[in-house]
């Protein structure tokens, strides 16, 4: 069938020199010939991947309004924020302004109050237009949503609502140089004196650092081990916090990572996430969320990607044919649109579980990160070989999507670990 829908970009004949760019060469003769905004905004959709299927009418709203918003905001741009490492500020900003920058944060602090599914729904879209970029919205709402939660109301009020609007951005502080996947292992400290903590330690790859506001931090107040873990929230120019280089990546360049410093950081106490020692829980649960959140970030790049190289298929010829005569392809298809179909529900079915707060919602939470994150970048690696030559051009915006999803495999807990608490739910007595 035919149907207009937003997903991967638009623009008009004035910004096509910026826009076709991410489609190469045979999206410069399909603009030239078709126009930019009808290659991609009426485009066949093949309704048996259609990420509509199943929502409400009022989920379609909202997931309508992510879609233009990728397309009109973001997709033109991608491009040029990846070769040129820009951290979009502003266009995060419009973004807020309809609702993204707090999501499923309360309303009565500038929160849109929407479920994690409904959650899920936007990072997808979103991601069609930019994975890197949506991916740190996604982490800036985690950390609105841990201060919302496990925050006094002196600090959600003082917090959320300049995070919601994204007048101020915030950075997740976990990972550290000797403390990764083993996070109960982490050695910043924070040594309680009178109403205040001295913060000393460093975290590493840290989303943000140094062009963000607001760091939620995790330290330790106590002994050894995960209940000797706080958690605390400072603000950026608090004395003795600076911040290593910018990091080098593959992919994610629209935002950028390094080392958050802290040395002798007074941070009052008041400033504490729950109480002390409940620093490893909060920090579990608002990954349990962020695993929600990366894989539909995966799955927005895996959509785009399916499409793109349905259009590639349909439009390239070698010994005569089109790609698409070629049952070898088709099957290739086939298999990566049910791969993504089969993403899509196991991520939408822990999100419900999440907001339900079931027993088995951990465990789901990271099965659901498991299977998209890698066999979203199957698909999207599969989509840049579809491709061939053309694939590995940055003229192509499959390899983007390629590049960015690639460390959702690591990032929120290690795939590795998210084998381990699938397994461990499993046996567990």
């Amino acid at each position: 069938m035919r149907k207009c829908t937003y997903l991967t970009g638009t623009g008009t004949s004035g910004q096509g020199g910026m826009a076709w760019r991410g489609y190469g060469r045979l999206g410069a003769q399909l603009w030239r010939s078709r126009g930019w905004p009808q290659m991609l905004v009426c485009r066949r959709i093949v309704s048996c991947i259609d990420p509509s299927t199943g929502l409400t009418e009022e989920q379609k709203e909202f997931q309508k309004v992510a879609f233009d918003f990728a397309a009109k905001e973001m997709a033109p741009h991608m491009v040029e924020w990846d070769e040129k490492e820009i951290f979009p500020v502003e266009t995060m900003r419009k973004a807020a302004q309809l609702g993204f920058g707090g999501i499923y944060v309360k309303p009565d602090v500038g929160g849109s109050g929407l479920s994690r599914l409904d959650t899920s729904i936007i990072f997808e879209a979103l991601s069609t237009g930019c994975a890197s970029t949506t991916a740190y919205l996604s982490i800036h709402n985690m950390c609105a949503w841990m201060i919302d939660t496990f925050g006094s109301e002196e600090l959600r009020h003082k917090f959320c609502p300049s995070l919601c609007s994204m007048e101020k951005l915030a950075s997740y502080c976990l990972t550290e140089p000797g403390s990764g996947s083993d996070a109960a292992s982490l050695i910043t400290s924070a040594k309680r004196k009178g109403d205040t903590y001295i913060l000393n330690g460093s975290k590493a790859f840290i989303s943000g650092g140094g062009d963000t506001d607001v760091y939620v931090v995790m330290c330790r107040t106590g002994g050894s081990g995960p209940k000797g873990i706080s958690c605390l929230v400072l603000e950026k120019g608090t004395p003795g916090l600076s911040f290593g280089k910018k990091e080098r990546k593959v992919g994610w360049n629209s935002q950028p990572t390094r080392a958050v410093i802290f040395e002798d950081c007074a941070v009052p106490v008041a400033n504490r996430l729950g109480a002390e020692g409940q620093g490893f829980n909060i920090a579990m649960k608002g990954l349990n969320g962020g695993r929600i959140n990366i894989a539909s970030c995966s799955l927005g790049a895996a959509h785009a990607s399916v499409l793109l190289a349905q259009e590639h298929l349909t439009i390239r010829k070698q010994f005569g044919e089109p790609l698409a005569s070629n049952q070898y392809l088709q099957f290739r298809l086939a298999e990566m649109a049910t791969l993504l179909v089969a993403a899509r529900l196991m991520v939408r079915n822990a999100a419900q579980a999440l907001q339900e707060e079931r027993e088995d919602a951990i465990a789901l939470c990271a099965m659901a990160k498991l299977f998209a994150t890698d066999e979203c970048f199957t698909i999207c690696n599969q989509a840049l070989q579809m491709h061939g030559g053309y694939g590995y051009l940055k003229d192509y915006a499959v390899q983007q999507f390629m590049r960015d999803i690639r460390v959702h495999q690591i990032l929120e807990g290690t795939n590795e670990v998210m084998r381990m608490i699938v397994a461990r739910s499993l046996l567990q007595e």
